[in-house]
């Protein structure tokens, strides 16, 4: 059934718009919204994704909502009050901890509907964390983007796994196509970025931070000892110049320089694909889902990715990549020379399997139209 929110309007709320996976999110589905005749507005501080959510045909609120004081929560519940009735917001979707604390009592005040989507198995330190964390599992409609973790929801916060939905990030399949990238633009990334042309390249995108585990896979290339291929880590470090600084020095003690390249924030992630030979991405039991792994599957890429959390749930281990325990660079390295020692012949079988599960399970449109569904359902009610 295609969706139709014709007279309704969503609102999306979250800390800013930032350059992550639920910011990219927030916009693919504000374009989903206006398409299926709805009204997409978002809620944020700003942020890099602004121009792309206008091309979108969404429409921005500015307010504070990363703010974690309560003082600053507390005010933003009359904020959002006032967005909703000021433009007749149907259903609120949050995103985000901090935002999802002053939208919930927004909601629940104006008797709206309140949809959370839950995007990492959040660190439980304390009671007070995990109270706070909670607020992600208080919606009329909890969002899981992976079965991993919809698990983490029902056993941590023992949740009624009838209001999970399990909808996965999805991929525009026709963006993350190797026929819709020319030669012309593989051969532009290359020259930006000096990659090398005779030696096999490995991808790690993803922004710059310490649970992304960059630094485990710098000390699996080291165990590897090759020489004869060139590593691109390629994210911005949002700020945290200091973590940039200890991976260039971890670089350069593991003998690496030349070999491991560190690169800002790419704005033709297709084109960084077909420019690869394998791509890996870690984080272990920290990943709720990885859109880097889909999308380079979707590309024909081998990928290569710690097991545990939600990454995993997108590898067939031995068919569209390798999995490897957490934290065990070791057996990281194993893995990545298993994907840079395909034949020709078995990496064509790779690829046809990688994208052949991406189509079946990961595609962009099936992902918004069951998300629209549910907001449908949801606003009528």
């Amino acid at each position: 059934m295609v969706p139709d929110l014709r007279g309704r309007t969503i609102l999306q709320v979250l800390p800013a718009l930032g350059t992550g996976g639920a910011e990219r999110g927030c916009v693919e589905v504000a374009a989903a919204i206006g398409a299926a005749g709805g009204r997409a507005l978002v809620a944020s501080a700003g942020g890099a994704m602004l121009r792309d959510l206008a091309r979108a045909g969404g429409e921005h609120i500015t307010l504070p909502l990363g703010g974690k004081n309560p003082v600053t929560i507390w005010r933003n519940i009359r904020r959002l009050e006032a967005v909703i009735r000021d433009h007749g917001v149907d259903l609120v979707h949050a995103r985000s901890r901090a935002p999802a604390w002053s939208a919930h009592a927004a909601c629940r005040r104006l008797g709206i509907p309140f949809v959370t989507t839950v995007h990492a198995p959040y660190n439980q330190g304390s009671a007070a964390k995990r109270l706070y964390n909670s607020i992600m599992v208080r919606g009329d409609r909890v969002i899981a983007i992976s079965d991993y973790i919809a698990r983490h929801i029902v056993e941590t916060y023992g949740v009624d796994p009838a209001r999970i939905r399990t909808i996965p990030r999805g991929v525009d399949l026709r963006q993350f196509a190797i026929e819709a990238v020319s030669a012309e633009r593989i051969i532009a990334l290359a020259r930006t970025w000096r990659a090398p042309d005779d030696r096999p390249i490995v991808l790690m995108p993803g922004r710059l931070s310490r649970w992304k585990g960059q630094a485990v896979v710098i000390d699996a290339l080291a165990r590897l000892g090759r020489r004869d291929l060139h590593c691109l880590i390629v994210g911005s470090d949002q700020g945290r110049s200091g973590y940039r600084q200890e991976l260039i020095a971890r670089i350069a003690a593991k003998g690496l320089n030349g070999v491991v390249q560190l690169v800002d924030h790419c704005d033709d992630m297709p084109a960084a694909y077909m420019l690869s030979d394998v791509v890996v991405s870690t984080g272990g039991t920290r990943q709720g889902f990885s859109r880097t792994l889909v999308e380079a599957q979707a590309m024909g890429r081998p990928v290569v990715a710690e097991d545990g959390g939600g990454a995993a749930e997108s590898v067939l281990a031995g068919v569209t990549g390798w999995l490897a325990p957490a934290g065990d660079p070791a057996a990281l390295a194993e893995a990545l020379q298993s994907a840079l020692s395909l034949t020709i012949e078995r990496r064509a079988e790779v690829a046809r399997a990688a994208q052949e599960q991406v189509r079946g399970r990961y595609g962009l449109a099936q992902a918004n139209r069951q998300l629209l569904q549910l907001y449908e359902r949801l606003a009528r009610a």
